[in-house]
């Protein structure tokens, strides 16, 4: 028999607001033992040096993770000009030393102008890509330098925010995979003088912005009322679809959707992808609608 999982059963999304100076799996293990829960995930980690935005998922909200790490991500970032370091960002050795060139707020403009829109990048050594199975930032740290290929992105914003006389920020809305410490890396070359990432803060994850998000101070007092304070600061499940049309089912419908069937639901889309409820306020998980006009079942969601 397999061994059983302990903790709680607990399901929904908490957007934290992740501190400087930690992981994103060390705040996640810390998370998933605050909440005593059995089944926990991030979705899209930040570097140590990043704070901001990291939703995590509980229990069943882990099979919605997908969507979210698609989404696209909005981030505050300032760039260090003149400093290269082997990391990109302040963690690493300087490798490069350059004098800035005197630059005007024009100059600038007309360098972010090449970034914005599709653009191609080569993903940065100290990242969690994997090749032939191994992350790269664990190659790096044995010193060891592969070649990556270069990736489409898209950047779909990209504003000069701060600029002086060394240092230029910038915030950026951008499409998954988008490394933004590259970016910086490759605009300082731009500029004629090399940079580093000095800050970067992550300020909206698809549907969801930093008004929403919760500190790991604000939660440690609702930790000593009890579980139930915690669990009210979740957001329900569905929360990460907000733009997905509604599909209403009856109790049949439910019934053969659950045992892993299509259906034929009237008045549904026609095409694409659709959140699915029992009535109006049980989530059952997604579905996608097939060629044939029937939704099928693709993450149902076992909380009922």
């Amino acid at each position: 028999m397999g061994r059983r999982q302990k903790g709680r059963n607990v399901h929904g999304i908490l957007l934290l607001d992740k501190p400087l100076g930690v992981g994103s799996n060390a705040v996640l293990q810390r998370l998933k033992r605050l909440y005593r829960a059995r089944k926990a995930g991030h979705t899209g980690s930040l570097d140590r040096q990043a704070s901001g935005l990291l939703p995590i998922c509980f229990g069943e909200a882990t099979k919605l993770s997908g969507f979210l790490l698609d989404a696209d991500k909005r981030y505050e970032a300032v760039l260090h000009l003149g400093v290269k370091t082997n990391t990109g960002d302040t963690e690493g050795e300087v490798i490069q030393e350059r004098a800035v060139p005197a630059l005007s707020r024009h100059d600038v403009e007309q360098v972010l102008e090449t970034f914005r829109g599709e653009i191609e990048q080569i993903p940065p050594m100290h990242s969690a890509l994997k090749i032939k199975g191994q992350r790269l930032y664990k190659l790096a740290h044995q010193g060891l330098v592969v070649e990556r290929k270069a990736r489409p992105v898209t950047i779909k914003e990209l504003k000069l925010t701060e600029m002086s006389e060394n240092r230029v920020g910038i915030e950026v809305f951008c499409s998954k995979g988008t490394y933004i410490r590259t970016l910086g890396e490759d605009i300082g070359d731009a500029l004629g003088c090399g940079a580093h990432l000095a800050a970067l803060r992550r300020t909206a994850s698809g549907p969801f912005a930093a008004e929403q998000m919760v500190t790991l101070a604000a939660l440690e007092q609702p930790a000593e009322e009890g579980m139930e304070a915690l669990d009210k600061l979740l957001l329900p499940m569905d929360t990460a679809l907000p733009g997905w049309p509604d599909v209403n089912l009856s109790d049949d419908m439910a019934y053969y959707l659950r045992q892993g069937q299509a259906i034929l639901v009237p008045h549904a889309p026609t095409r694409g992808w659709v959140r699915i409820y029992a009535g109006k306020a049980c989530f059952l998980g997604v579905g996608e609608v097939q060629a044939d006009g029937k939704i099928a079942p693709r993450k149902l969601l076992a909380t009922n």
